[in-house]
């Protein structure tokens, strides 16, 4: 395994205390014990209960994480580097070939992506350009045409620029050449004195001289009066009229507007069929300010690197993070029924019928004889409280009591019940909270024999906490139940003091499905349960047998 290969440790969304806290402590358990860069996460937010406990022992919430969807991330990008708009045809083909590579990204001094060259439009300047004067209106460099030419600078600058006229061969007699030879033309040409001094004359703006013939002083003399360039070459004229053209500067062939170009944040099933609409071979990607980074072909996406992750406190695809099944799923750790996640290949998964996650995780800590550190003791004790509701759960088993008592001891909780009366206090404080916000901080989909239905719960250890709560959930019922593609919806006010929960029944058969499963009259839209407190022990399994027959 890769040691710097990420690994995230997440629970579900809308997560409660267990699912966070859980998290943290597995991901802290995994550094210890196996290599790999285990880091925790969160699919939702953060609700208060959670954020008290977080505060109490002084750890920071896991980042957010929004889905985990392959993105151009997790693929191979190929770090070609970019190259300047100004270097020649020909220096451009061969890097090509020395990589490879059929595209090369062209770059400014700052790293932004300013076009690309393909081999595709280097055969186009081949092939399709029957233009003389194309090497000054590519404004071509002549450190471009020495570099092409393998040439000698005789005289002039080669950093200047051949900006007009055309380019000829003098094959003829020079008393010829004044047919065709221009002012400001390239002239290609031999070793007679007689043809360079006309070409001189002429007003030509650089001379190549062939075979690597000697020029004159006096030739070299008149150059420069008249500012002319000249350029020797050993290469005869045959060649030289062939590679001119490989001198001129990308830019004039690279192509500029819609470059279609790819995020590293980007979706692969989204580019996907970009990919396929657009026949290129490779594609620049780039960072959100336009910042070149490297480029990818269809070829890397076969060898993608899907994020890898280990789930806590569920194995319920609707639960999960957005994207899980786009995930390599490496381990599972719940106490909660089997769901609906699949993976791709066999994962460790450790499911055990106790109350909460938490204490799977102190268990695993004590079989490797592993010390659990003070603040992850803390997290660990207060999961354990809030999803017993303080032991009081039928999920509660002495197991969970018997691990929430040590790590209390670890972590220098010395009154369990006033400790759990002010986090569940905390938790139960939503007055300043939306109800959306309220509705949301603990809530869950399941899907059943093709029926599909969310619950929501609340934890309070007083009732007119429990009123006002209601109040405010009842008309957003509604809203919640269209956002979600369910055919019922419930949501659970738990008396945790009282042992009992008020079931509020919205949409479709939610009523029936209710009474039937409580033998209650199912007329109300609410129903009192007595002795339910936990979603997981008692509803779920209870709705789940009613649908099932």
């Amino acid at each position: 395994m890769d040691e710097n290969r990420k690994i995230y440790v997440i629970g579900h969304k809308n997560p409660d205390t267990d699912s966070i806290c859980s998290a943290i402590a597995y991901a802290d358990f995994k550094r210890k014990t196996a290599p790999g860069n285990f880091i925790a996460k969160r699919a939702g937010q953060i609700n208060e209960e959670t954020q008290y406990v977080l505060n109490r022992f002084q750890v920071s919430a896991p980042g957010y994480l929004s889905s985990v969807y392959t993105q151009v991330r997790d693929v191979e990008i190929r770090k070609t580097q970019g190259v300047e708009e100004s270097i020649s045809l020909k220096k451009a083909w061969g890097l090509m070939k020395e990589s490879g590579i059929v595209t090369l990204p062209v770059t400014s001094k700052t790293n932004q992506l300013e076009g690309l060259i393909t081999i595709g439009d280097i055969a186009t300047s081949y092939m399709e350009v029957y233009d003389s004067r194309i090497l000054s209106t590519a404004r071509t460099q002549y450190k471009n045409i020495l570099e092409t030419l393998d040439g000698t600078m005789v005289e002039g600058n080669p950093h200047a620029y051949f900006i007009k006229g055309k380019v000829v061969i003098a094959a003829t007699s020079p008393d010829l050449m004044e047919d065709y030879v221009e002012d400001d033309d390239l002239v290609i040409l031999g070793n007679r004195y007689e043809s360079q001094l006309c070409a001189i004359e002429m007003n030509a703006a650089c001379l190549i001289v062939c075979e690597g013939a000697k020029v004159s002083q006096t030739i070299r003399k008149l150059a420069r009066e008249r500012s002319c360039q000249v350029i020797s070459t050993p290469h005869d004229t045959y060649t030289v009229a062939r590679l001119i053209n490989q001198s001129m500067p990308i830019k004039h062939f690279m192509t500029r507007e819609n470059l279609i170009t790819f995020t590293t944040d980007d979706l692969i099933d989204d580019i996907k069929d970009t990919m396929a609409r657009k026949r290129h071979r490779e594609f620049p990607v780039v960072d959100k300010r336009g910042v070149y980074i490297g480029m990818i072909s269809r070829r890397n996406l076969l060898n993608m690197n899907r994020k890898q992750l280990i789930l806590v406190d569920h194995n319920e695809k609707s639960q999960a993070v957005d994207g899980i099944e786009s995930s390599e799923i490496l381990e599972i750790i719940d106490h909660h029924r089997l769901g609906t996640i699949e993976t791709i290949t066999p994962v460790f998964f450790r499911n055990q019928p106790l109350g909460c996650t938490a204490t799977i995780i102190s268990q695993m800590y004590r079989e490797r004889n592993i010390e659990i550190p003070v603040r992850i003791a803390g997290l660990l004790c207060a999961a354990i409280i809030s999803d017993t509701l303080m032991f009081r759960s039928p999920t509660c088993t002495a197991e969970d009591r018997a691990a929430a008592e040590y790590l209390a001891g670890i972590a220098g909780i010395e009154d369990l019940p006033t400790f759990a009366h002010e986090m569940f206090r905390a938790g139960s404080n939503l007055n300043s909270k939306s109800p959306e916000e309220i509705f949301y901080q603990d809530f869950k989909k399941f899907n059943v024999s093709d029926v599909s239905f969310g619950v929501g719960q609340i934890n309070s250890m007083e009732q007119s906490e429990l009123e006002e709560i209601k109040g405010k959930l009842i008309p957003y019922m509604e809203k919640a139940f269209q956002e979600h593609d369910v055919t019922m919806m419930f949501f659970m006010l738990t008396n945790i003091i009282d042992e009992r929960t008020e079931l509020i029944c919205y949409g479709g058969s939610s009523k029936e499905l209710a009474a039937e499963a409580f033998g209650l009259a199912g007329d109300t839209d609410s129903m009192m349960l007595e002795g339910v407190v936990s979603r997981k022990k008692q509803l779920i399994p209870a709705f789940v047998t009613v649908l099932q027959q």
